[in-house]
């Protein structure tokens, strides 16, 4: 049985984007080209993908099962294409923008990974907001960046990571153990208020909205390792994005506190490029991408 690789390509992104709409932009294809790529797909396992619920999509057990050899189909096709093309296609030097929390706690592991599948390739970083990065990119100062969730109509732009925030304290801290914290309590604690402009983080300060009182906001910053240093040393308690607190959660010196109000709130981080250029670095980008997301 012969298996067409842009089948399995349009699977890989459907599972990744979360729909078939989303999986077509990121393609450059119709809607109708994904959904027969997906149905012929099916037709050549003899067996359903995903089961369809009106606009919902929800991958079935065989669909999950046959995921892995997927992904690694891609990979290989993508790394044969590599080494027949890698004289003609790959620069020598990529120029890669981000804003300053990927570059403190996604680069280190993203960097590895990157230069074992392209060793013959030097990096170049650059940090900036998101405006600046967009404006970069367009300007070709940049061939790849990292961005908040946002999209631009003349660059190609997909969805690379999204980092859950929670709010963190510091070890023996009080409310450690507590079965149910109010807004309330949490309002009259000193807050280290960490921003960074996306539009999830206005739900950060909806959470307070309806009190008597405004939070003890003491100290407001752009930084998160600013913010997560202070909450280190005491100085407060913070709303912060996962990855910035991994090392410090897994050691114990700070401690995720669970809140309803602030479930399904996270950052979501794109990758962005002009359109039809760099692939092979974006593949494979995509594909740390998943693997970041399943941990």
């Amino acid at each position: 049985m012969a298996v067409n690789i842009e089948n399995v390509e349009a699977f890989v992104y459907v599972i990744h984007c979360g729909s078939f709409n989303k999986a077509a932009e990121a393609l450059y294809l119709s809607q109708p080209s994904v959904t027969a790529r997906i149905q012929s797909l099916e037709r050549d396992l003899d067996c359903r993908l995903f089961d369809r619920q009106g606009k919902a999509v929800r991958i079935t057990e065989e669909g999950r099962r046959f995921l892995p050899y997927a992904q690694q189909l891609l990979l290989t096709y993508q790394k044969g294409k590599l080494h027949v093309n890698r004289k003609k296609s790959l620069p020598e030097e990529i120029k890669i923008g981000c804003t300053v929390t990927v570059s403190n706690y996604v680069v280190p592991e993203l960097l590895p990974r990157l230069t074992a599948h392209f060793p013959n390739t030097h990096y170049k970083f650059v940090t900036g907001t998101t405006d600046e990065i967009v404006g970069k990119v367009l300007n070709k100062e940049v061939d790849i960046g990292f961005v908040r969730g946002v999209n631009h109509p003349n660059l190609h732009s997909v969805k690379f990571y999204e980092d859950p925030i929670s709010l963190y304290v510091y070890e023996d801290h009080p409310f450690i153990g507590m079965e149910r914290l109010s807004v309330e309590q949490i309002a009259r604690q000193p807050l280290v208020f960490f921003e960074c402009g996306a539009l999830d983080w206005l739900r950060i300060h909806r959470i307070f909205e309806n009190l008597d009182h405004p939070p003890n906001i003491r100290i407001q910053t752009d930084n998160s390792e600013m913010a997560k240093r202070l909450v280190l040393g005491r100085t407060g308690i913070s709303f912060l994005p996962g990855l910035s607190v991994r090392q410090e959660v897994a050691s114990g010196k700070l401690v995720p506190l669970r809140m309803p109000e602030t479930d399904g709130i996270a950052l979501q981080t794109n990758v962005i490029s002009n359109p039809g250029e760099h692939g092979q670095f974006l593949n494979e980008i995509i594909a740390i991408g998943q693997q970041f997301n399943a941990q």
